[in-house]
């Protein structure tokens, strides 16, 4: 019975954050598909610098508040059966996944910033406002919204474990470290651009970068 539960938490936090909002914002109000325009990224980065600033604010929103509710609502439920931290650590961790691997899009979707922070600020808030405030200040300085996301992706679990919080247990533990490695790892190709210097800069002409 546990494993079914299991399960299903997985299965439905992977099926909320599947839920490809820029996507669907673009399809609906520009009538065109944001995958064929600048990266052909469905985040919101690729919205905004597509010329949709107000649809990529909102894509951003959407995009956290998926895993925000992935995980609030496995915590605000009774699930008897199973460990209840256990499943939020597993809530947060499909929620993530899925917006990366959208079913809806042939399992391609976005690098999984918006709803990493979306997690982050359900599992450990002051951490996620610290990701957050080192976002920001890299970005004013440098223009580059990868390099300002690795980096606070870099300082949230550091954050996380230094700043005050409830006992995390092994599995939301793990997953307070391997959801940054793996919206790092997603920014594999930006991280070659950014050592070769040729990372796109917010302000400057857009090219087909993501």
């Amino acid at each position: 019975m546990s494993a079914l539960t299991y399960v299903l938490i997985g299965l439905a936090a992977y099926l909320l954050g599947s839920i490809p909002f820029g996507f669907l914002l673009v399809r609906a109000f520009l009538k065109e598909d944001i995958r064929a325009k600048g990266s052909g990224n469905i985040g919101a980065t690729n919205v905004i610098r597509s010329g949709a600033k107000k649809l990529g604010a909102l894509t951003f929103l959407l995009d956290a508040c998926k895993g925000v509710v992935a995980v609030l609502l496995v915590s605000r439920i009774a699930l008897a059966p199973v460990s209840h931290q256990n499943a939020v650590a597993l809530a947060a961790l499909c929620a993530i996944l899925g917006h990366i691997y959208t079913v809806w899009l042939g399992f391609k979707g976005g690098k999984g910033v918006a709803t990493a922070l979306g997690v982050f600020l359900a599992l450990a808030p002051y951490a996620a406002l610290a990701g957050l405030a080192v976002f920001v200040l890299v970005f004013a300085a440098s223009k580059y919204v990868s390099l300002a996301s690795i980096l606070a992706a870099v300082v949230f679990p550091i954050c996380a474990m230094l700043l005050p919080h409830h006992p995390y247990g092994p599995w939301l533990t793990a997953v307070i470290f391997i959801a940054p490695v793996i919206v790092i790892a997603r920014h594999h190709k930006n991280i070659g651009r950014l050592i070769n210097g040729t990372e796109y800069r917010f302000g400057k002409p857009r090219t087909t970068h993501a």
